[in-house]
């Protein structure tokens, strides 16, 4: 079938690849059991793996970095930005320069690295008499040369802040869209970092997650020509789009000036929406670090070295905070959010 709807279809992979302005998205869904006294496992409960490297998905879930709780203990980035989704579970972050926060399901962050910071990402097994579910991205948000170095920040998009619009087909099936990132139907989401790509509303930066209803239709807008949108379907049976069926864990590179009418099969789907303008300069990666050149990854690498962004200034490298604490951010100039 010639569908210029579609431009390419690929298995979805680990991590998730994406176009620019992203890098990529890593995706975890995870079955946690109930948690111990520590908000993590007992050493019986993690015989069999890899500790301080988990990601086997053993029994259903990983413990990824994490040797009690998991999650990522404090680690560097540089360069880039990091939006973290969380679909259901509890994340606890701590940051090099005094940040923290507590969100949950329906919560989004925002982390502008810029020129250097360390932060931890731990998932606290909060529940203690029953399982502690996960479901989260984060997706890897690129910075142009002229904003590498600026000042690291964080925010959080609460989800009482975060827009969610709903679309009925004539068969009264619904779509449902959380709008992180950019605009649709008139329904804004709340302001990202302010040294961000996605800061500047030329560039058409979205992140969206959809779902949809068994048999709900759903017609993205046009964009233009130069925006790259990737549509990532990640739960579900089928779906189709301009008349191509398309299987679930599958990655769709759209089209932007093509007609983008989803009709989705018997099963619920589940969806994640990518979508900017480039920014179209080198990418030099190194694990962690984001910059233009090999040059200045080696100058990153060796301040790092010099100055770990700033160190780690908590009591734990798996920094978690106490059982019965709710949503909060407290941030670098001594403000807090209570949620």
């Amino acid at each position: 079938m010639n569908n210029n709807s579609i431009l390419r279809v690929e298995p979805l992979g680990a991590p998730w690849k994406a176009q620019d302005p992203f890098l990529f998205c890593a995706y975890h869904r995870d079955k946690f059991p109930a948690g111990n006294e520590k908000m993590g496992l007992d050493a019986d409960q993690l015989k069999g793996r890899n500790i301080g490297q988990d990601f086997t998905g053993k029994d259903g879930f990983s413990m990824y970095h994490g040797k009690v709780v998991p999650g990522f203990p404090y680690h560097p980035h540089r360069g880039f930005e990091t939006v973290t989704v969380v679909k259901e579970g509890v994340v606890d972050h701590c940051d090099s320069f005094g940040g923290a926060g507590r969100y949950k399901e329906g919560d989004a962050q925002w982390l502008t690295a810029g020129n250097g910071v360390q932060h931890s990402e731990m998932f606290p097994l909060v529940n203690a008499d029953k399982d502690n579910p996960l479901e989260l991205f984060q997706i890897w948000l690129n910075l142009p040369r002229k904003s590498k170095l600026v000042e690291p920040h964080y925010k959080m998009l609460w989800k009482e802040t975060i827009p969610v619009i709903q679309s009925k087909n004539e068969n009264g099936k619904v779509t449902e869209i959380n709008i992180i990132a950019g605009t649709l139907n008139g329904a804004k989401a709340p302001n990202p970092n302010p040294n961000s790509w996605a800061a500047d509303p030329e560039n058409e930066v979205a992140i969206y997650t959809i779902k949809m209803e068994a048999g709900a239709t759903y017609t993205l807008p046009d964009k233009a020509e130069e925006v790259n949108i990737n549509l990532y379907f990640y739960q579900g049976d089928a779906i189709t789009i301009e008349g191509e069926s398309i299987a679930v864990n599958n990655r769709i590179t759209l089209n932007p000036i093509a007609e983008k009418t989803i009709v989705n099969g018997g099963k619920d789907a589940f969806l994640l929406l990518l979508q900017g303008k480039p920014i179209q300069e080198p990418v030099a990666q190194y694990g962690p670090f984001v910059m233009n050149t090999e040059q200045e990854i080696r100058e990153t690498i060796h301040e790092y070295q010099k100055t770990q962004f700033g160190g780690w200034p908590w009591p734990m490298k798996e920094q978690v905070f106490e059982r019965s604490k709710g949503r909060f951010a407290h941030y670098a100039d001594g403000t807090e959010e209570q949620k």
